[in-house]
């Protein structure tokens, strides 16, 4: 943007939708099984804290996910605050039953803009992919239940390297034509997004389907993960999947961190001017609580450090210091 007015550096009071998924896509990740009833407050809490959407669970086998076993259970019990959409990841017809019966707001459907990361994390072709989701959709459209779709592997495959963009492009499209998406989440799965990249992606996703709702979703893995945030917002995005503590991550990044930490996205966004609806302070204690549950200590940098200004007492021997300092100069 070359107006200083509009500079990505001032928000400007611009609104920016913060979409949490740790209770997702970090809780599936994590070994030890977090309560039912954790779950649920820990939902409640980021409700509370002013996410704009939370996707709250995935409606998938027991057997391969049992982290996310209690899902209907999550999504009834939950206090359903006004203007927050409640998302649940479906993969199959069986899964958008569940989610519909639960009450989901929305579904998200997934699958990669890589033939080989397809193949490796849903055992299927691309094309088998796509017809099993329209499949889906037809039935969310049946229900009136949004349908969002994750494409992942959008910026690079851990397998092939860098995937042709007008490859990704043509997917989106196919998404929005074919099966009747009303929103595209570009996700940088194994963190291997760079802000010059991105900044062309979104521009060029914006000027293609002005009318669809466009969604980033960046993992922390090589440390730019908020600065591709930064980057999409100045070429025109305004809407962020992001992760509680910065939990979260892919079987097929090895020693990656996890997904970009909401706190600490937030507080970011904060001091640079933005409207993000976010009450960072209860994001951080919700974050806070989170080690307990998951039995190990997360990225989150905020959470452990406070806010910019959560300023600490002088030393006990302050007075004693500046006593002796003045002391000097006579």
């Amino acid at each position: 943007m070359n107006n200083a007015d509009n500079a990505v550096w001032n928000g400007a009071s611009r609104r920016i939708r913060m979409y949490e998924v740790g209770t997702r896509d970090g809780l599936q990740a994590e070994a030890a099984f977090v309560p039912t009833e954790d779950k649920i407050e820990l939902v409640n809490a980021l409700s509370r804290a002013g996410m704009a959407k939370i996707e709250v669970t995935a409606f998938v086998s027991p057997k391969a996910i049992p982290a996310l076993s209690d899902a209907e259970i999550v999504l009834r019990e939950i206090e359903r605050m006004p203007g927050v959409v409640y998302s649940a990841l479906v993969p199959n017809v069986r899964g958008a039953e569940r989610a519909i019966d639960a009450q989901a707001n929305e579904m998200n459907l997934v699958m990669s803009a890589s033939e080989s990361h397809n193949l490796a994390n849903l055992r299927m072709t691309r094309d088998q992919s796509l017809r099993g989701l329209a499949e889906v959709a037809a039935l969310a459209r049946q229900a009136g239940v949004a349908v969002n779709v994750s494409l992942s592997c959008s910026f690079g495959c851990p397998i092939e390297g860098d995937l042709a963009e007008s490859d990704v492009f043509a997917w989106c499209g196919r998404f929005i034509d074919e099966i009747g998406a009303t929103g595209i989440t570009l996700c940088d799965t194994t963190g291997m997004a760079y802000p010059g990249q991105v900044a062309r992606m979104v521009r060029e996703f914006i000027a293609r389907w002005p009318g669809t709702d466009l969604t980033l979703h960046f993992h922390n893995t090589r440390g730019m993960g908020l600065a591709n945030v930064l980057a999409s917002i100045d070429a025109g995005a305004r809407c962020f999947d992001a992760s509680i503590g910065g939990i979260g991550g892919c079987p097929y990044a090895p020693g990656a961190s996890g997904n970009v930490c909401s706190e600490d996205i937030a507080h970011a966004l904060e001091l640079m001017g933005y409207d993000t609806g976010i009450d960072v302070q209860a994001l951080m204690a919700a974050a806070r609580r989170l080690p307990a549950l998951i039995g190990r200590d997360t990225p989150s940098q905020v959470a452990k450090a406070g806010r910019r200004l959560d300023l600490h007492p002088a030393p006990a021997d302050f007075e004693a210091t500046r006593a002796r300092a003045l002391a000097r100069e006579h």
